[in-house]
């Protein structure tokens, strides 16, 4: 469990999944591997912000939010906002606890960064942060990579495929050093930007006994 209680969803999943199974401290898992889609706080809390707004709402005028503290009810509500108005622009989201701040990745649109921090209630910071590419291209290129998982056995091991709200998909191999440049000649140039390649231990079974 986190420390500082940060969790994430991109845009191709659904905050409210997290948030009704208590998950706050713990990355919301959209793609392939036991790993799957998670932040580093330390990232996180040093990212900059392009645009950062306090609230200013009353808690209880969000709609259809009765319960939750203001800042979970936020972040639904914008995660919810996000992909029905803006799928072609949002990217993803994390959640400070600590600090109540709502990181909000997203390509840069005046009219949604005006209503997303229209939506922001007291108490809770949004911070907005440039991308360009949205959440929903970057779940397609993690399921493309997800379905490959195997095709390198023999000469490396991708062991997990991670959808990152923060627009790239992360993925874990046992030697990154052999698997980085075989990945990026694969997805072609243009994807390729959208690729982090790192180390990942390999996952213990899980003793069912």
């Amino acid at each position: 469990m986190r420390s500082n209680r940060t969790w994430t969803a991109s845009a191709g999943a659904t905050v409210a999944l997290v948030v009704a199974a208590g998950l706050y401290a713990q990355a919301l898992q959209t793609a392939h591997s036991d790993g799957d889609l998670r932040a580093d706080p330390g990232r996180i809390k040093s990212a900059t912000a392009d645009r950062s707004c306090a609230g200013t709402r009353p808690v209880d005028s969000l709609p259809g939010r009765d319960d939750g503290t203001p800042l979970t009810r936020l972040v639904v509500h914008v995660d919810d906002l996000a992909r029905k108005k803006y799928p072609d622009v949002y990217t993803g989201v994390s959640v400070d606890e600590n600090h109540q701040s709502a990181d909000v990745w997203r390509m840069p649109s005046a009219a949604f960064d005006d209503e997303i921090c229209g939506a922001a209630v007291r108490g809770v910071t949004v911070r907005l942060h440039d991308t360009d590419v949205s959440g929903r291209t970057v779940h397609a290129l993690s399921e493309r990579i997800g379905d490959d998982m195997h095709r390198w056995d023999g000469t490396f091991e991708m062991r997990e495929v991670a959808a990152d709200e923060r627009g790239f998909v992360t993925i874990g191999v046992d030697d990154p050093g052999k698997a980085e440049p075989i990945l990026r000649k694969a997805y072609g140039e243009h994807d390729s930007r959208y690729i982090r390649v790192e180390h990942a231990d390999r996952a213990e079974p899980v003793d069912g006994g």
